[in-house]
């Protein structure tokens, strides 16, 4: 299944269309732009792709309606910004997070370069891993080589192949040869310096392009994230709000899935920005309190997944008191809040009661069948 999510810039969703998923996302992306236009009006819209969807057809058509687009590009271009990789004029973000725009001269397009340094990290400890094994399996061919236990020189040519296949993303790093020596043919490998410097200035870096003229270079990367945040919280339904379960065997329960799905992501976007919108007050030390005498502002706001987090371990209970004749009372209470829940409440604009009615009906009592 393909999901189309329109939301506005600050993340909040309008509408959602379904596509049959059984095609390649690029072939999609036509019959997106004709069915929004239809439904929605020919109105200013930014369209936000990632890289499954991004093909050169694609922007085109964009373009060719006038239109604009802010999308992920392959690494394979990052090649013709090495320069601009290595210079110091990058934007920080965020503290693990560095961006830049590079205009194209006479370009239609504008590219922010955006590198993370966990990223950067993980990485560069993946093509490690994957060198180190590279390097271990010609090494056990070498030797094989050398010990004679191999010597039809196709046989040696055909594991050769079979290591580099097996290697794809380190392969290229490494000048591998077998060459004649004294002593018969021997299997010799180098890193490719040049190449080796290219890919750790690539690793945590990434790309993205756009024809909007206007905006910052942290602009339009906060713009972009919004559709990894659509995606983390699409993901964040099946776990931190279980809604399950994910396999269904008819189309209609799919389509109500992904419907839950959205209402879902609605309420989580409607918390993110409440959050956002008034800081949570914390009370400084008892020490730092008398010095200062007034609350400070809690440094960032809680995520919507921390907020829920922390009001799960709010719960309701009955206290059964037997009286001597017999009977019981029955009281419903709920647990006493923290200080810190009770800040986030207030934050929220939340109150609980001291007591719950034990009748009390809520709208399913109402439904009819």
């Amino acid at each position: 299944m393909v999901i189309a999510l329109i939301v506005n810039s600050e993340g909040f969703p309008f509408s959602y269309e379904t596509f049959d998923g059984n095609r390649a996302d690029t072939t999609t992306m036509e019959t997106i732009l004709r069915m929004v236009e239809r439904k929605y009006g020919k109105a200013r819209r930014i369209w936000v792709l990632d890289r499954g969807i991004v093909s050169e057809e694609n922007l085109a058509a964009i373009r060719k309606r006038g239109r604009q687009y802010l999308v992920g590009t392959p690494r394979s271009q990052m090649k013709r910004f090495e320069e601009e990789l290595l210079e110091d004029d990058w934007v920080q973000v965020r503290p693990e997070v560095e961006v830049k725009k590079v205009t194209i001269p006479q370009g239609e397009e504008t590219y922010i370069l955006c590198r993370t340094s966990g990223r950067k990290e993980k990485e560069k400890a993946i093509r490690k891993r994957f060198s180190n094994r590279m390097e271990e399996a010609l090494q056990r061919l070498a030797k094989t080589i050398e010990t004679g236990r191999l010597k039809d020189r196709n046989k040696m040519e055909r594991r050769l192949g079979r290591i580099q296949a097996s290697h794809p993303r380190v392969n290229d790093l490494y000048d591998v040869a077998l060459r004649e020596t004294p002593e018969g043919v021997r299997l010799r490998w180098a890193i490719r310096e040049d190449r080796e410097i290219w890919r750790g200035l690539r690793e945590g870096a990434y790309m993205l392009r756009t024809n909007l003229k206007d905006g910052t270079a942290e602009q339009l990367w906060r713009q972009y994230m919004q559709l990894t945040e659509a995606e983390a919280s699409f993901r964040a339904l099946k776990s931190e709000l279980s809604v399950r379960p994910v396999f269904h065997q008819l189309e209609s329960r799919v389509k109500a899935h992904v419907m839950v799905a959205f209402l879902g992501y609605a309420l989580w976007v409607t918390l993110k920005h409440l959050l956002k919108r008034r800081p949570a007050m914390v009370l400084p030390p008892s020490s730092d309190r008398t010095k200062r005498g007034s609350p400070t502002k809690q440094p960032s706001p809680l995520s919507p997944m921390k907020a829920l987090a922390l009001l799960a371990t709010l719960q309701s209970a009955d206290i059964v008191l037997p009286t001597t004749d017999g009977r019981e009372i029955r009281l419903r209470r709920i647990t006493e809040p923290t200080a810190e829940q009770k800040s986030l409440l207030q934050q929220l604009g939340l109150s609980l009661p001291e007591r719950f009615e034990l009748k009390h009906k809520c709208s399913v009592d109402f439904a009819t069948a």
